[in-house]
């Protein structure tokens, strides 16, 4: 199957174009921009993708199928692009100052929550200033309600292995717990203890192992969610 560089070019103008129309949720957050938004990069991989498979698909007319399967590829793309754009900008700016790192890695959306702030030593009980960030959050994933909620407790190396793995599933299930009762929608959540296990930090040193004992959310793409429709709302044109 050949599919020339000129109609690569047109498809891939199609996704970019979606992408470049949609604002930088960046813009006036305080943070340089790279040149080239989240939305507009999925947008023109997707169209790739989607004008090899559009070729694919019609035989006759490939140079036809190319663009329309670009264009579809590309707004989905591009879609989900935009959501997780806006739910991050949205997510810095409400965990601000709570000292809740906020990280993304293609896909996915990372809260770091560090130990300081979610859980007295040995407990699973939610220390008084970790509500207000599982505040925030609640109302960020009401909010933007089309993600895979994944929770992971940490401990530092220190005792037991399998007490610390236990120690941290209790951890990650009362976060679980709190934001289902804020109204998250239980479904969307999973909860995992992993102990001591992916330090980012020395367990040799107080310092080390105070960052280790954390809690992560990650945010994914939820399976079956209609990104395009969701990345096109009108208050957002």
């Amino acid at each position: 199957m050949f599919i020339s560089s000129r109609l690569i070019v047109a498809a891939s103008a199609i996704a970019l174009l979606a992408g470049c129309a949609s604002p930088n949720p960046y813009d006036n957050q305080g943070q340089a921009s790279t040149g080239m938004s989240k939305t507009a990069k999925y947008g023109g991989l997707g169209a790739l993708a989607g004008a090899v498979a559009g070729a694919a698909i019609d035989h006759n007319n490939r140079g036809k199928g190319a663009l329309i399967g670009a264009a579809v590829a590309g707004l989905g793309a591009a879609g989900y692009g935009y959501y997780a754009d806006k739910q991050e900008a949205a997510l810095r700016a409400s965990m601000a100052n709570t000292g809740v790192e906020v990280k993304r890695e293609g896909d996915n959306i990372t809260l770091v929550m560090p130990g300081n702030i979610t859980f007295a030593t040995d407990s699973a009980s939610i220390a008084p200033s970790f509500y207000q960030p599982l505040n925030a959050l609640a109302g960020s994933l009401k909010q933007y309600n089309q993600n895979q909620i994944n929770i992971v407790g940490y401990t530092d190396s220190t005792g037991a292995l399998q007490h610390n793995i236990d120690l941290s599933q209790r951890r990650a299930q009362s976060v679980a717990t709190y934001l289902t009762s804020q109204g998250v929608n239980p479904s969307t959540v999973n909860v995992k203890g992993a102990g001591p296990n992916n330090p980012i930090a020395s367990n040799a040193d107080v310092n080390g192992r105070a960052q280790n004992r954390r809690v992560e959310i990650t945010l994914a793409p939820l399976p079956g969610a209609n990104y395009q429709q969701q990345g096109q709302v009108q208050q957002y044109p």
